[in-house]
């Protein structure tokens, strides 16, 4: 072989080899420079700096592992937690060990359990629906968390009836629907700001405004947002239809509903009130059923919250897991994962790197947008007055610049949508009445809207 037609082999090797990395190497967003911001009840509307970098700092990989470095901080702000939690997110200075050829579990499938199930791909950790705190038949109370006697044979132990964190959290979380645990901050939900959904159930990105991972696109199928504990991928709330990729867009849906018991057993009776606690249907995860009826669907759900299906990051088809909205777009029950694992589980988070491994380095700049992606740009409300909204769809996966321009070619305000974020604002209440151009660029994404500015 001549020395020109080995450089061009070992070039089409190296390339073939970049082509074939799994997503659970290339999808987790990485950021060196950019740092966390969070609110404080009372402390207004400003989101101030917690000198955490976001994101994901470090990804390396070995022939069966992937590696994750991260601080465990998302990139939009976090807080106020609303219901006393004196917690605020802090580094996690965490490393995540994933398989890349993760297993179906053939045995007992294996329950969730309190704490990380899974890591977003910023970093930020997946719990599932717990929240700790369950019923005691013996003492006719709550027991466990805040405020409440032990619950028998201690914390994590299993309980006859688990209140579900989702209701009885809501009051705590923050716009992007998350909130810490001694500083683990984590979602136990859908990852998409209250705001955005169609109905709206929480009031707090009003006054502390937020985003979230990604915003909700009903046209597209939803973008890879995680990995569980077991290794499979997490998506979000729209795919296929039908497994095998056809069938249109559709809304990935739960095969769980409430039951239509009016009692429950060894515990508080549908809708009793005890002190000012009213135990409704759903309180607890236990009031929820499955039905394998419903899971025989293409587009519903298996016990897992998951199913074998083509995506568009695996076309041969691989298992994963939805995170479950309903028509809404509130989050149901289970949620993202659960209650038990499809996969064989382990606990993924490692206090070192013990094997030789290549550093991931996606792009001098990190990861983008894929030009396959229609990445859609919303710019509201026009015609404005106080402020212009830029809000991208879908999942950001690059820092975007924000820029506002006058006729004349002046640039009067800019702003900056980072990766793992989906919004920003400029604010117009300066500026004079006429109309302007908004330009979004970033490495693959290069748009303009004319706007209108009224007064």
């Amino acid at each position: 072989m001549t020395k020109k037609l080995l450089l061009v082999s070992l070039l089409m090797g190296s390339i073939a080899t970049k082509a074939q990395l799994s997503p659970a190497i290339t999808s987790f967003l990485q950021n060196t420079t950019t740092f966390g911001t969070f609110y404080t009840a009372g402390g207004g509307s400003i989101a101030a700096t917690n000198n955490i970098l976001v994101n994901c700092q470090l990804v390396e990989y070995s022939a069966g592992n992937v590696y994750v470095h991260t601080k465990g901080v998302p990139a939009y702000p976090t807080g106020p937690f609303q219901d006393g939690n004196p917690s605020n997110a802090t580094d996690q200075a965490a490393i995540f060990k994933f398989p890349l050829n993760p297993v179906q579990n053939t045995g007992t499938a294996t329950a969730t359990t309190g704490g990380n199930i899974g890591v977003f791909i910023n970093g930020v950790a997946l719990f599932d629906y717990r929240d700790g705190v369950a019923w005691n038949n013996t003492s006719g109370a709550l027991c466990g968390g805040p405020g409440n006697s032990p619950c028998p044979g201690g914390p994590g132990s299993t309980q006859a009836w688990n209140r579900d964190a989702i209701p009885a959290e809501k009051a705590g979380f923050d716009c992007s629907k998350a909130h810490p645990a001694m500083g683990n901050y984590h979602h136990h939900q859908n990852p998409s700001a209250f705001k955005l959904d169609l109905n709206v159930i929480s009031t707090v990105c009003t006054l502390y405004d937020a985003d979230g991972l990604y915003a909700i696109d009903s046209t597209q199928h939803s973008p890879l947002i995680g990995f569980a504990y077991d290794g499979f991928p997490i998506y979000g709330a729209y795919g296929f239809k039908n497994a095998d990729g056809t069938g249109g867009i559709v809304r990935i849906k739960s095969s769980y509903s409430l039951s239509s018991n009016t009692t429950r057993t060894n515990g508080p009776a549908i809708n009793a009130v005890v002190g000012t606690q009213t135990f409704f249907n759903g309180y607890f995860r236990e009031d929820y059923v499955y039905n394998p009826t419903s899971a025989a669907t293409p587009d519903y759900l298996d016990e897992h919250n998951g199913r074998f299906c083509i995506t568009p990051e695996y076309p041969n088809g691989t298992y994963c897991y939805f995170a479950t909205v309903d028509a809404n777009w509130n989050s149901v029950y289970p949620y993202v994962v659960g209650p038990t694992f499809y996969g064989v589980y382990a606990n993924r988070k490692v206090t070192s790197v013990t094997e030789s491994t290549t550093v991931y380095t996606p792009t001098a700049v990190g990861i983008q947008n894929s030009p396959k992606e229609d990445l859609k740009v919303n710019v509201f409300p026009n015609p404005s007055s106080d402020f212009i909204a830029v809000q991208v769809m879908g999942l950001n996966k690059e820092n975007l610049s924000v820029e506002l321009f006058d006729l004349a070619g002046k640039l009067v305000q800019k702003s900056t949508v980072n990766a793992g974020a989906t919004n920003t604002y400029l604010d117009t209440k300066t500026l004079y009445a006429g109309n302007y151009i908004v330009k979004i660029k970033g490495a693959t994404l290069n748009t303009t809207r004319k706007v209108v500015i009224t007064k």
